[in-house]
């Protein structure tokens, strides 16, 4: 019986040693032998609720093949180990990071965003060679201040966590180039701010700010500033001295005068959905090479003459404001290639006009024009002008733009990308051609491409264009498109989508799946029905255009999109409201159907 019981008991050791301890999570062997000769290590999505101690250790303990065997090959030699400089731990499970990090000397890059953590080891402080630290999305309230003795820090990444203060020992990172502490819940921000001399990029979207330090006018590196999504009245006059600002963002507050913005450099200016009546004269007269400006869902009447001296506008966004009369000189603008109009109360401009798109209306501005053109400007040349070649290699590098438009071409020749080889390309318009798919090679553009132009073509499918993550603007209006692909929701950062004059049946389903959505123009397709309830998930959505399709009826939940400023619903088959009920407005139309709601 005895030996019975001692037969029991082996199996049961036996089968405890084939059990995984809960203790010590693993990770396989192979990695960290890898690890040890390329001093990288990427245990990235493994579900790891904490980190292995051998990941610690890695450079610590001898490796198990050195253990009493001496006679491995030379590609074995552990002595000859390289020091971990590079830790990825992002998608995991992690709740907490052991004091152990810190031997970990070597570090130059540790990436933990998407995780669980709520607090960090001061140790974190003695990775004196920390270059880059990925913190983002996680549940951090604060750092330990060790962290800000970080000298070699350059990227700091915190966006989504739950930060409600920053001390003043952030100037002691005066290394760092990059820091987005975004999607937190600061309600102020460190003087200290302003002694990061070498920043270049600094994003402070969607936090709790009413203000911003004048410590800022410090920053004479800062390239792109991100303050959309506060609660700031007004920016301090001090940003004028930030000498190197190309890229400004400002969107979602509650401006309601912008401040007089005299940065050389500032290239890109984006001020949608404030509060502003008016643009100074002598703020536009100082925007001597701006190339975006964006003053979409404002309160905006009237545009001073002075803007006509923006010579590198390329985009120009007047979505959702109450301007009643475009001036001619629009037309007059030498680089404008998109003019955004929707939802404005324009007078003596027809309706029809405004859907042909940019081109035809600047040329209608360019017709509503007294003088008479300079007649020299008509003389023939033997000289080919830059913008009159097959190729404007000109545009492509001054602007960062692919324009092969109005050709009537089946195909975008090779030569345009090409010569766009190894520039960062932000805009492409291959409009009014015949083109039945995407370009293939638009996907060389995917890094940087932010604005697309596809319309007057004969695409009936555009999968290609959900691979070019970085878009923001979408036009694909007379196409022959009936649906639009799933993965299109991975465009993340679209926020506007232009589909008039297709062949859509139905509201297109992935668009309920697009969150960062603002503007979505429908118009002229037969679109049956739209579901109010799954549009409430867009929050930010202002602008929706349904004219001229097949709606029957219209739901009174449509009336709980509060965020909609411009609803275009004239020309369906639908009964009410009443056309008197449509002509008023939005407004109207929005109060009329939320008195519909049953009780």
């Amino acid at each position: 019986m005895s030996r019975l019981r001692g037969a029991q008991q082996d199996v049961s050791d036996s089968l405890r040693g084939f059990r995984t301890p809960k203790s010590e999570p693993s990770v396989p062997y192979g990695l960290l032998r890898a690890a040890r000769k390329s001093g990288s290590l990427n245990l990235t999505n493994r579900n790891l609720e904490e980190v292995p101690a051998s990941v610690y250790r890695l450079n610590v303990d001898t490796p198990e093949e050195a253990r009493g065997d001496a006679s491995f090959g030379a590609s074995d030699r552990w002595w000859e180990q390289t020091d971990l400089t590079k830790l990825l731990l992002s998608s995991n499970r992690l709740t907490r990071l052991s004091e152990d990090i810190r031997l970990l000397p070597a570090l130059t890059t540790l990436d933990l965003h998407d995780n669980q953590l709520q607090t960090l080891p001061g140790t974190l402080g003695e990775l004196q060679e920390l270059q880059q630290l990925r913190l983002s999305h996680n549940q951090l309230t604060s750092l330990p201040l060790e962290v800000y003795s970080l000298k070699n820090l350059r990227s700091l990444t915190l966006q989504q966590n739950l930060l409600e203060v920053l001390p003043e020992e952030l100037r002691q990172m005066d290394a760092l180039t990059e820091l987005d502490i975004s999607d937190n819940r600061l309600t102020e921000l460190p003087s200290g701010l302003g002694h990061l001399s070498r920043l270049q990029k600094l994003h402070l979207c969607r936090n709790k700010l009413t203000s911003l330090p004048d410590s800022l006018a410090l920053l004479a590196n800062v390239k792109l500033l991100d303050c959309s999504g506060n609660q700031l009245s007004d920016v301090p006059a001090c940003l004028s001295q930030m000498v190197a600002l190309e890229q400004l963002y400002l969107r979602h507050n509650k401006l309601r005068q912008l401040p007089p913005l005299h940065a050389p450099a500032l290239k890109e200016l984006y001020v949608g959905n404030n509060q502003l009546e008016s643009v100074a004269a002598e703020q536009a007269s100082s925007w001597s090479v701006l190339s975006v400006l964006e003053l979409r869902d404002n309160k905006i009447k009237t545009l001073p003459d002075e803007l006509a001296g923006l010579s590198a506008l390329t985009r120009l966004d007047l979505t959702n404001n109450d301007i009643g009369v475009l001036p001619a000189w629009l037309g007059l603008l030498p680089d404008l290639k998109m003019l955004l109009l929707e939802g404005n109360p324009l007078r003596g401009i027809r309706r029809d006009l405004l859907t042909k798109g940019t081109n035809e209306i600047l040329k209608y501005l360019r017709g509503r024009i007294k003088e008479e053109p300079d007649s020299a400007g008509d003389t023939p040349t033997a000289m080919t002008l830059p913008s009159q070649a097959a190729v404007n290699v000109h545009s492509i590098k001054t602007l960062k733009s692919l324009t092969y438009s109005d050709k009537k071409a089946e195909s975008i020749p090779d030569e345009l990308f090409g010569a766009a080889a190894e520039i960062a390309i932000t805009s492409a318009d291959f409009s009014k051609n015949l083109l039945s798919d995407v370009p293939p090679r638009l996907a060389e553009t995917r890094a940087s491409l932010t604005d697309l132009n596809l319309a007057f073509n004969r695409l009936s499918c555009c999968d290609l264009v959900c691979s070019l993550h970085n878009l923001v603007h979408l036009d694909l209006r007379n196409n022959q498109l009936r649906d639009l692909p799933a993965e299109l929701k991975n465009l993340s950062k679209l926020h506007s989508i232009i589909l008039n004059y297709n062949r859509l049946a139905c509201f297109p389903e992935v668009l309920y799946h697009m969150p960062s959505l603002e503007s979505i123009l429908l118009g002229n397709n037969q679109v049956g029905g739209v579901d109010p309830t799954r549009l409430l998930g867009l929050v930010r959505l202002s602008t929706l255009d349904l004219s001229n399709n097949d709606l029957l009826n219209v739901p009174p939940q449509l009336g709980l999109c509060t965020s909609l400023r411009c609803l275009s619903l004239e020309g369906n088959p639908f009964r009410t409201p009443r056309a008197a009920i449509v002509a008023k407005g939005t407004d109207a139309v929005l109060e009329y159907l939320r008195s519909r709601i049953p009780a």
